[in-house]
């Protein structure tokens, strides 16, 4: 994978989709920011990270057998390889928070946000951008903000923590149009923040509610038991789970 480190851009999401000419065949380029001036989260936030102390880096990954309808699946595999690699490291705790956050000892260390480029045929690339707190201590304003470094007391080596996540999330991108759907929902379901226990949301109009987590939908949408055997599906835009 071509690797390219910048110094200040808005966003490597929006840096990389630049190197994308139109078509599958090319090999997979990846942007990492040493400072991002506009980094882009998750519901239009925005991605705070100090300079120099944290990785925020997006992948242009070519797609030739992904189907629109696998683009959740897409999502959830590239969560369960960060996952993973943060697993190997010793971090207490790791969970997602719907749809892509990452959590440790129920505090946010890192998200995830994937743009896929789509024509006739389907998916035919993804930018897949990752930010992670790795050796920032304070988070001004952020109580629920942590890092690698605050929850283990070490730093990281910035680039080989990248490598070790990008080594990762190269095979699973490999063998994403051969895995079950199923597998890879119940993988990620089975990691999911507050599942089968009575959490609070929120929707748009600020009307807060009671649900259990009891999953995901092939989609993405969030399925959700509100009163005993009624349960109910959510998509990002409708529903927010509180802390």
């Amino acid at each position: 994978m071509r690797i390219i480190k910048v110094d200040a851009i808005d966003s490597t999401n929006s840096f990389v989709r630049k190197f994308y000419e139109g078509n599958n065949d090319f090999d997979p380029v990846c942007v990492r920011a040493i400072r991002q001036t506009r980094g882009r989260g998750q519901r239009g936030s925005s991605w705070q990270s100090k300079a120099g102390e944290n990785l925020t880096f997006s992948i242009l990954y070519p797609q030739k057998k992904l189907n629109v309808s696998r683009h959740f699946l897409l999502s959830a595999t590239i969560s369960l390889a960060v996952l993973e690699v943060l697993e190997e490291l010793g971090l207490p705790e790791l969970k997602v928070k719907w749809p892509n956050d990452i959590l440790s000892a129920k505090r946010k260390i890192g998200g995830i946000l994937i743009e896929n480029m789509v024509k006739t045929e389907g998916i035919v690339a993804s930018i897949i951008g990752i930010g992670l707190n790795v050796n920032q201590t304070e988070f001004e304003g952020l109580p629920q903000a942590a890092s690698l470094k605050s929850i283990l007391e070490k730093s990281f080596d910035l680039d080989e923590l990248m490598n070790k996540i990008l080594s990762v999330v190269e095979n699973k991108m490999k063998g994403l149009p051969e895995v079950s759907a199923n597998r890879i929902l119940e993988d990620y379901a089975q990691n999911m923040f507050r599942l089968n226990v009575v959490s609070t949301f929120s929707t748009p109009d600020g009307r807060k509610f009671n649900g259990i987590i009891r999953g995901v939908t092939t989609e993405g949408k969030l399925n959700l038991e509100i009163e005993d055997g009624v349960f109910r599906t959510f998509d990002l835009k409708e529903v927010q789970l509180l802390y």
